[in-house]
């Protein structure tokens, strides 16, 4: 080739790269990793989607806002990284901190957040919730203790898709796991995406998991003792109505701390599953033992007229096992009869005959 023909092939290749543009630079997933005494939000606020941010083991006086779509925040196991607040926390200048929150994985309902992942760290002692979500879609939250936090240890509102698995709450103020629709507006029940709480341990919380005003999710093989009440599905009067979604194969046994009553709800104790004010929710498979109470909400599966008056329409509870629940191990104290009991194994129910 000669050089005539050589500046030619030059000259086409840059004429090329100028018509076309400069190829896009392709982002490599980066671990951004922090000790403890430095600043876990500058680390997050520094991150691309896909990378990590590590935390090494260590106690970190801090809260932090996530706000990074596709972002892993994993520390280096729940017992070895522990997030708590910082002394001056009110003052902060961070708003999860302000709020009394330790971390905040923050969306909204017109541009949710997208697969965050929270794993293998502790957050303890804040003043409102451990973990608190809002407005996200694909969230992630595995091997995380939330312990004596002042009101919900893991928590989240106006999300889908989540995966809450393998988390252990306990000594919370209210719920140790607390699903809903919203928080701060009345409305109807929102689909939850097919929401999965599974694997989870709650114990001395007010109570275990808390599923409000949703639809379509599983609450599948999760451990809950200790508690005032294990599980309660909350719905009302409002459309669409909280249900269309199950309580399977979990394991709830001695709930039986004593909780003072609030303006919505009697004094609790001793409750194992409870559904107040739901429809078309499957309750089965679940081994339900030992909850004793005087509540009015006492009992092993308890069905109770909401708040408001409204009924629980159309549910199934079939499969489970209760033994040794007081004041039965059955309790359908609603005010319709289109509930179904079937194939249950218990001794006491009220009305009689539903064992």
């Amino acid at each position: 080739m000669n050089k005539r023909h050589i500046a030619l092939l030059a000259c086409t290749a840059a004429a090329v790269a100028a018509g076309l543009g400069a190829a896009p630079s392709v982002h490599h997933p980066t671990v951004h990793r922090v000790q403890p005494g430095q600043s876990i939000q500058k680390a997050v606020d520094a991150a691309e989607p896909g990378d990590t941010v590590l935390l090494a083991p260590g106690t970190y006086r801090q809260s932090v806002v996530v706000k990074v779509p596709d972002l892993t925040l994993r520390g280096h196991g729940a017992g070895r990284t522990v997030l708590v607040p910082a002394a001056n926390a009110a003052g902060s200048k961070n708003a999860c901190a302000r709020a009394g929150h330790g971390i905040c994985v923050t969306g909204t309902d017109k541009k949710p957040l997208k697969d965050v992942t929270v794993r293998s760290l502790t957050v303890r002692g804040f003043a409102k919730n451990g973990l608190w979500a809002t407005g996200t879609d694909g969230l992630e939250v595995r091997y995380v203790m939330a312990e004596k936090n002042g009101q919900w240890g893991i928590a989240e509102e106006r999300s889908v898709h989540s995966v809450l698995s393998h988390n252990v709450a306990r000594k919370n103020g209210d719920a140790g796991l607390f699903v809903a629709n919203t928080v701060d507006t009345e409305e109807g029940a929102r689909d939850a995406g097919r929401t999965v709480i599974r694997y989870n341990r709650t114990a001395d919380n007010r109570v275990g998991v808390t599923v409000r005003r949703l639809r379509n999710l599983v609450v599948d093989r999760n451990e809950a003792t200790g508690n005032c009440a294990a599980v309660f599905v909350v719905g009302d009067e409002t459309k669409p109505r909280a249900g269309a979604l199950s309580v399977t194969r979990n394991y709830v046994h001695a709930n039986n701390k004593y909780c003072p009553k609030t303006p919505r709800l009697p004094f609790l104790q001793g409750s194992g599953i409870v559904l107040t004010g739901a429809e078309k929710t499957l309750v089965a498979y679940n081994r339900v033992e030992d909850n004793t109470g005087t509540s009015p909400l006492s009992g092993g599966i308890v069905l109770f007229t909401s708040l408001v008056g409204a009924p629980n329409e159309r549910n199934e509870i079939r499969d489970n096992l209760l033994t040794g629940n007081s004041p039965a191990d059955l309790a359908d104290r609603d005010t319709t009869g289109n509930n179904t009991f079937s194939r249950n194994t218990c001794t006491l129910s009220e009305p009689a005959g539903m064992c």
